[in-house]
């Protein structure tokens, strides 16, 4: 099921990459590009969620659905944060703490399928915790503006940081399970 309607949507996220970059290199005031990248953040964002449910519903789920969304979505959260270093919204060690631990977990869960252990690491409430906090601070600090008198910079360093601890938690959760099964195949 290569070009069902949930998968073409996970395909867009990945598409999006280039052009939440692109915006700010548009020669646009700065204020208007933050909107139109915050904009299209929480756009392709949305359709992390939308393309499941759809999934679930059409009966369109397939492996290579359940493989490329959260790929998806580590390319858009890691290319944001990114640009957020970039433009000095966020800090470095933010970013490495969160593109760090994805990299680690994906690996881990891709060793763990290899032993056929994959149910150990599947996707826990932190984990889903964490990306919420992570997908409401990004759009934030994409903004980096005041919206209906909140400061946005304000309110999303405060979650990506919050978002980094639940990463740094979430990711000790996931070797915990993992333990016993590494000890196991370590030998």
């Amino acid at each position: 099921m290569f070009f069902t309607l949930p998968t073409i949507m996970t395909w867009t996220r990945i598409v999006a990459i280039p052009l939440i970059v692109g915006v700010f290199y548009l020669p646009l005031e700065p204020a208007t590009r933050n909107l139109v990248a915050t904009v299209m953040f929480i756009v392709f964002a949305w359709t992390d969620w939308l393309d499941g449910f759809l999934a679930r519903r059409l009966n369109q789920t397939s492996a290579f659905g359940a493989f490329l969304d959260p790929v998806a979505d580590k390319f858009l959260v890691c290319a944001s944060l990114l640009v957020l270093v970039h433009l000095q919204r966020t800090d470095v060690f933010v970013a490495l703490i969160i593109i760090g631990r994805e990299i680690a977990i994906s690996a881990l869960r891709e060793w763990m399928a290899k032993i056929g252990a994959s149910g150990n690491v599947a996707v826990h409430m932190l984990g889903k915790v964490k990306t919420t906090v992570q997908m409401v601070a990004i759009p934030l600090l994409l903004y980096d503006g005041v919206v209906f008198g909140v400061d946005t910079h304000f309110w999303g360093q405060i979650l990506i940081w919050l978002a980094a601890v639940l990463t740094v938690w979430s990711m000790v959760y996931y070797l915990q399970k993992a333990l016993p099964d590494i000890r196991a195949h370590a030998k």
